[in-house]
């Protein structure tokens, strides 16, 4: 009788709550992360850039098109739920790019409390939670955004070091001690906030540090 209910309370919430392609919202199957017409504009191989500093970032998309428009529902519209869906072709260019590399952890990069609060969740943090359940890897948060600065977005990139300098810090040394981490974000421009996550981490005594997007700006 339980697990009738149960099947019956999924069957419900399919129907009040589709799942839908974070790149046209048209409506997908649930165990699918797009529309097969989506599927079809994916690049292939993945994207390399990297951030300051000289730390290696995979991602699978440039920041463009139907793309570009996944990342601002997903980190504007209030559509967080995308997340799981968009995890999938991280992971992918995840494991096409670090081949052979045995992550003792995933993390993000963290958001001040301030903005938080006043968009309800860290879009990095969720990507970096459903690639942890892929991948079957422990998430952790190590670093805590204590300052708050200007959004790297709304700057000249001749600013953009600077601003992002001085903003982080380490939750806890020990977690990451000699760790092999990954660090994830949504988007990578210029590579400085990634690089300033990444440099603390080594500084604190991690074993290294890699990092992974969704989507990355190709500069012309």
């Amino acid at each position: 009788m339980t697990d009738f209910i149960d099947k019956l309370k999924n069957s419900a919430k399919d129907i009040l709550f589709p799942v839908r392609c974070p790149y046209c919202e048209t409506v997908i199957h649930k165990t699918e992360y797009a529309c097969e017409n989506c599927k079809k504009k994916f690049p292939s191989p993945a994207i390399i850039k990297y951030a300051v500093g000289g730390y290696k970032c995979t991602s699978p998309f440039p920041y463009d098109g139907i793309f570009k428009k996944a990342v601002k529902k997903f980190k504007f519209g209030n559509k967080g739920g995308y997340a799981k869906q968009l995890a999938f072709p991280m992971v992918q260019s995840i494991l096409e790019s670090y081949q052979g590399v045995n992550f003792d952890l995933i993390t993000c990069v963290p958001m001040h409390k301030k903005r938080l609060a006043q968009r309800g969740y860290n879009q990095a943090e969720l990507l970096a939670k459903e690639c942890a359940k892929i991948m079957n890897i422990p998430y952790c948060d190590t670093l805590e955004k204590f300052k708050e600065n200007l959004e790297q977005h709304s700057i000249k990139a001749s600013e953009r070091a600077k601003n992002v300098m001085g903003v982080y810090r380490i939750i806890d040394k020990e977690l990451i001690k000699d760790k092999k981490i990954l660090i994830i974000d949504d988007i990578i421009t210029t590579g400085h906030t990634l690089g300033e996550c990444a440099k603390i981490l080594m500084k604190k005594g991690c074993k290294s540090v890699d990092c992974a997007v969704l989507c990355s700006v190709i500069m012309s």
